[in-house]
């Protein structure tokens, strides 16, 4: 695939005039090094050249609140793979440097179906973790404890993981939709001595009680000392309390055991690297991986994606759509280091109507807006024009991410949202907590390209010999390190899997798993889809982001599924096709796919089957789930379901009678 067409079209968004936070950080590292970075490309590729000096230089000018400064930043004799120490001898705390802002500004902002919109002040907000921190600490959570939620995204989850990171405790979470066996696949591997959850969850217009749940969780979980619940939707009874073992409701939890006087919050000091949070790989084809991230890597790079790629500052106020599940619910509340605001918003996005996000926008004054690539296509086939019913003043910014954006969705945004909004499709992952591509204020946008490489994130594009490419399909790899890898796997002292699943294919590189093309011109990225699903028949290499980009065009085409079915060490494309309702799949509609695919990419892009599915596999995150279906069809049993919202659409892909033989 070649992308350098694009560089020649006209530009959907041009960067303004006005000084960007970017730019006062760019004649920062000009006036200290005595370099003259005419622009981001340059600034890019100094901070790369020189990671140690640019992440110092962001450190103080992003001004992370430390009681001990560091010795060293990085030992640069280290490689990627030795997984080298940042900051070393430093000493500070995350969640101090979230609640710094101790004043009448609204730090929250919670909204949901069913929910009255709620605001909360910083100063609020800090005299809330107070209290629940005194709770925790007199339950006998100290350092390196963990405390874990299963929650929404509410007030709850927020206020228990800054009481429990203030305390040097290490917090993990997950959202209610995962069910009992994907809970208990993420949290026994780390030992939590408290759970936070609640009694019942509202979706799609349905209440979903969750005691019965959160009771098989608990008893599965015998590191568990206490259980706390908050009455989120009505009341908890006591013959449901009693039957969950170590509960307590949150307001008994808060009393701090009958005291009336709540200690001075103070912030356990802990090193830069030391564990804050602990994120779980989807788990689709194997146990999820217990990846352990650090107070300072997640602090340092989510303020440099906020306030330099993001260019927010206290004014700002972002929605992101998301999860406690999802690794975007983390990077969304670190906005409150910037001091700048957010929205938790829980339920359905298209509940009362499928306009109720643009209804927060303009009510709530939202400055970004974020949502995974789905949401966005699902609002242009229901020709959803916000343009035409909302003001959309204060938007500046929409985000993207969870799957690759298609160009169709950057015409939907720009013809039918905002034509002046800056559309940022960013890629990064739960691996590293952050982005190593995303948007930018500086550089244009061009139709189906992530923006840029972000700062301090040496990405490139790989071929199969390991040599750097421009304008071809390629691996992601990272060639140096960077704050928020993982510090290490949970359980996995000796770090084989850690090696096994970033380090293996190319030595000392850092293999994402994900496939793409950096435009040889623009430098923008597309995303291809992840390379473990890498299609590659004949020996022709390709991701299936360039199938759907093409497929889901097609009117009568709700959605689609393509991957690779492995035939006696050979493989073959196999293309599933979802059909919008209303529609009938027919061998015309195939072959009118198959010419489409072939002319606008090649004949040896065309999928040898094409079939009818009722139903495509997602993770709770927005994720198409290929490998697993690579699996089944290739003989295997995937017997890992918890990372799915829809687990039952798997049983759809076993013993089809097309792929029994080859075709």
């Amino acid at each position: 695939m070649s992308t350098s067409s694009t560089s020649s079209a006209r530009p959907m968004w041009r960067p303004s005039n006005d000084e960007v936070i970017m730019d006062r950080f760019r004649q920062r590292v000009n006036s200290k090094y005595d370099v003259n970075l005419a622009n981001y490309d340059d600034l890019w590729q100094w901070s790369v050249e020189n990671y140690p000096d640019f992440w110092e230089t962001f450190f103080h000018f992003s001004d992370i609140l430390c009681s001990q400064s560091y010795e060293e930043v990085v030992d640069r004799s280290k490689g990627i793979d030795d997984i080298p120490e940042w900051f070393r001898g430093c000493k500070l705390n995350y969640a101090e440097n979230l609640l710094q802002w101790n004043d009448d500004n609204v730090a929250y902002v919670t909204a949901g179906e069913g929910q009255n919109v709620k605001e909360v002040t910083f100063s609020q907000l800090r005299a809330n973790v107070q209290r629940l921190a005194a709770s925790l600490k007199a339950s006998g959570v100290t350092v390196g404890d963990r405390v874990v939620g299963y929650v929404p995204n509410s007030s709850l989850a927020l206020e228990a993981m800054l009481a429990t990171v203030s305390l040097g405790a290490v917090w993990s979470s997950t959202s209610p939709e995962f069910g009992v066996t994907g809970v208990l696949d993420r949290f026994s591997q780390i030992q939590p001595k408290v759970l936070f959850s609640v009694n019942a969850v509202q979706y799609n217009d349905k209440i979903f009680p969750h005691l019965s749940k959160l009771r098989d969780v608990v008893k599965g979980l015998p590191s568990i000392e206490k259980v706390v619940i908050q009455e989120y939707i009505g009341d908890v009874n006591t013959e449901e309390l009693t039957s969950i073992p170590n509960s307590v409701l949150l307001s008994q939890f808060e009393s701090v055991a009958g005291q009336d006087v709540v200690e001075e919050l103070v912030f356990a000091q802990v090193p830069f690297n030391h564990p804050l949070f602990i994120m779980y790989s989807s788990g689709t084809t194997g146990a999820p991986k217990s990846m352990v991230h650090s107070v300072g890597g997640t602090l340092i790079q989510h303020l440099k994606e906020h306030k330099l790629h993001g260019n927010l500052d206290r004014q700002d106020r972002m929605l992101y759509y998301t999860t406690t599940g999802w690794m975007m619910w983390n990077w969304l509340v670190s906005v409150l280091g910037v001091g700048a605001s957010i929205v938790l918003y829980d339920g359905s996005p298209m509940l009362p109507t499928a306009n109720i996000l643009w209804d927060l926008v303009d009510r709530l004054g939202i400055t970004v807006l974020g949502t995974g690539a789905k949401w966005l296509s699902v609002l242009e086939d229901k020709q959803i024009k916000p343009r035409e019913t909302h003001k959309l003043t204060t938007l500046h910014t929409i985000l993207s991410t969870g799957s690759p954006l298609k160009p169709q969705s950057f015409d939907y945004v720009y013809n039918d949202i905002k034509p002046d909004v800056l559309l940022g499709s960013i890629t990064g992952g739960t691996d590293i907590i952050s982005c190593f591509a995303g948007q930018n204020p500086t550089v244009p946008v061009y139709n189906g390209e992530i923006q840029s490489r972000n700062l301090g994130m040496a990405m490139e594009s790989w071929n199969e010999e390991g040599c750097l490419v421009y304008g071809e399909s390629g691996e992601l790899v990272c060639t140096k390190p960077f704050p928020s890898m993982p510090t290490h796997f949970w359980n996995d002292e000796d770090g084989i899997k850690y090696k096994k699943a970033y380090f293996s294919k190319y030595e000392g590189i850092w293999a994402h798993g994900d496939f793409c093309v950096i435009n040889s011109q623009t430098r923008g990225i597309v995303m291809l889809g992840r390379s473990d699903g890498t299609l590659n028949p004949n020996g022709v290499r390709f991701g299936s982001a360039e199938i759907y980009n093409i497929v889901e065009t097609f009117p009568e085409v709700q959605d689609s599924l393509c991957v690779a079915q492995l035939i006696e060490l050979e493989e073959r494309v196999v293309l599933f096709l979802k059909m919008v309702e209303g529609h009938s799949f027919s061998q015309d509609l195939v072959s009118r796919v198959k010419a489409a695919i072939r002319t606008q990419l090649s004949v040896r892009h065309v999928p040898g089957v094409v079939l009818e599915t009722t139903s495509i596999p997602y993770t709770v995150s927005g994720k198409k789930v290929e490998v697993a279906v690579k699996h089944i069809i290739s003989g295997q049993d995937v017997s890992n379901r918890g990372a799915l919202i829809n687990p039952e659409s798997l049983d759809l892909y076993y013993n089809i009678p097309e792929l029994t033989v080859r075709q």
